[in-house]
This record gives structure tokens, C-alpha cells and sequence, in this order.
């Protein structure tokens, strides 16, 4: 019985993800298809490269992309002084993509306040707006090294709207932002989860009908906001292992609602 906790339970869980590498051009969806999209995540190709890469996009972005000083920031092109709030990806001066500058978080990315609870809602838009600055489709005219940034920063502004889009993936990034790092490879160690994993596969191999299947993600549904809320409670409360343990449960109530899903 344990060896079969054991199996079933690193089957659900998923591995070590990273940050991903910059995009190719020839990677990178087309602006159109960007603008197009109602969805609030990127096309499927694309986010199958972010989240299937075993590189991180720090390690890929160029030399010319690394930590900026965050005290001066200054157009690599026309040399204007940064003006404004808005985080320095482009330049209004002369309307040039800047290099990636990594002190630059998600959250700023898209002028959020650094916490779990955001208006997913409020996303697109301003993914929309950012990609119509720094799409490759926009600068495929332009130098080489202009091309490499607007490569960088559309694809560092895909994986930022992926990540902040869902609910664990931004529990996990909000971790990292402080300094834990979520190994997502690690076993799950709790006998109550590990029996309730067990529970729930075999009434999802049982169940006799979609209606069924239904019920039972409605269930995974509520137990995944229920952790989400819990999160919500360790975080704000600095314990941190606390909120590690809820992410390890929102990882395997999402995977059974994946499964699931696979058999409606």
C-alpha cells in the first residue's frame, strides 16, 4: 500500500519547473494572434515551451540583459532618463524595447502590488498592451540587437501573464519573491493526503458516468479554494512552511482536475 502512495503520489505531482528561456522569433506568437486571443492564457505552443523548458530564463537572457541599477535607468538608444512609474521595457522617448532588466518582478510588470489576491481580470489588457510595444513583429526591421530584446522582454512578459494568471503558479512565484524555493519534485509526506489521493483516484477510475466525474471535480474545485485560502492566511502570516504545505496540496487538487477533465 505505501510503495503504491508512493508511485501514485509523484505521478500527480509535477516536476521542477523553471523560468523560461527567451523565444526565437519564429517562436514567439504573432502579434495578431495575441491581440485576437480572449483567453487569459498564451497559445498552447507557446505555453508548452514555457513550462517544458529545462533552462531559465535568467541563464538565457543576454549579458546585456542582466540586473540593471535600479537607482538610474537611461534608454540604450536615445539615452532619455526613465520617467513615470510605469516599469522601463520600452522607451516613450524614442519608442525602443529595452533590455530585460530582472529587478523588475512579475507583479510590477503588470502594476500590481506584490500579493496572492489580484484581479486576474485586469491581465489581459495590459498583456495586450505590453505585447503591442514589444512583439518581434514590431522591430524585425530594426538592429539585431533590438530584435534580442524585444525577443527577451515579449517572451519574459508571456511567462508573467502564465504565471500570475493561475493560482499556484503565482503562489509559487510569490514564494520564490521572498526567498523560498518550492521544490515541487518533493514526495508527498502527509498520510491524511496521501489517503485521500488514493480515495480520489479510484472514485474517478469508478466513476460510472460524467455526471459522476463532475460532482467529483466540483469537489476538487472546493478543495482547491480552500487551500488557495489557506495560503492566502500562511502567507500573510510569514509561515512560510506552512504555505509551502498548501501549494503541495493545490499541486495535487489541480492534477486530479486535469485528470479528470481528460475523461469527460
Amino acid at each position: 500500500m505505501r510503495s503504491s502512495l508512493h508511485h501514485f503520489s509523484r505521478g500527480v505531482l509535477p516536476t521542477r519547473r523553471r523560468l523560461s528561456p527567451y523565444f526565437s522569433n519564429s517562436q514567439i506568437p504573432s502579434l495578431s494572434s495575441h491581440l485576437q486571443s480572449s483567453s487569459r492564457v498564451p497559445p498552447s505552443y507557446a505555453l508548452h515551451f514555457l513550462l517544458n523548458s529545462n533552462f531559465s530564463f535568467q541563464n538565457l537572457c543576454s549579458q546585456s540583459a542582466a540586473k540593471l541599477d535600479s537607482s538610474t535607468k537611461r534608454c540604450w538608444n536615445c539615452v532619455a532618463d526613465k520617467t513615470g512609474t510605469t516599469p522601463f521595457l520600452y522607451c516613450d522617448s524614442c519608442r525602443s524595447i529595452q533590455p530585460v532588466d530582472l529587478s523588475i518582478d512579475y507583479f510590477q510588470i503588470f502594476g500590481l502590488e506584490k500579493k496572492y489576491e489580484i484581479e486576474v481580470d485586469s491581465l489581459e489588457g495590459k498583456y495586450k498592451d505590453w505585447q503591442k510595444k514589444l512583439h518581434p513583429d514590431l522591430v524585425h526591421s530594426k538592429s539585431e540587437k533590438e530584435r534580442g530584446y524585444a525577443a527577451e522582454q515579449s517572451a519574459r512578459v508571456i511567462d508573467a501573464y502564465r504565471t500570475l494568471s493561475k493560482p499556484l503558479s503565482r503562489a509559487i512565484y510569490i514564494l520564490r519573491l521572498e526567498g523560498v524555493d518550492v521544490d515541487e519534485e518533493q514526495t508527498v509526506s502527509d498520510p491524511e493526503l496521501l489517503t485521500e489521493i488514493m480515495e480520489i483516484r479510484e472514485a474517478v477510475e469508478e466513476a460510472p458516468d460524467s455526471q459522476a466525474l463532475n460532482q467529483i471535480q466540483s469537489k476538487m474545485a472546493e478543495k482547491l479554494e480552500e487551500s488557495s485560502n489557506s495560503f492566502v492566511n500562511a502567507y500573510q502570516s510569514r509561515n512560510f512552511d506552512e504555505a509551502v504545505a498548501c501549494i503541495q496540496r493545490m499541486t495535487y487538487y489541480q492534477r486530479a482536475s486535469e485528470e479528470i477533465l481528460k475523461k469527460l
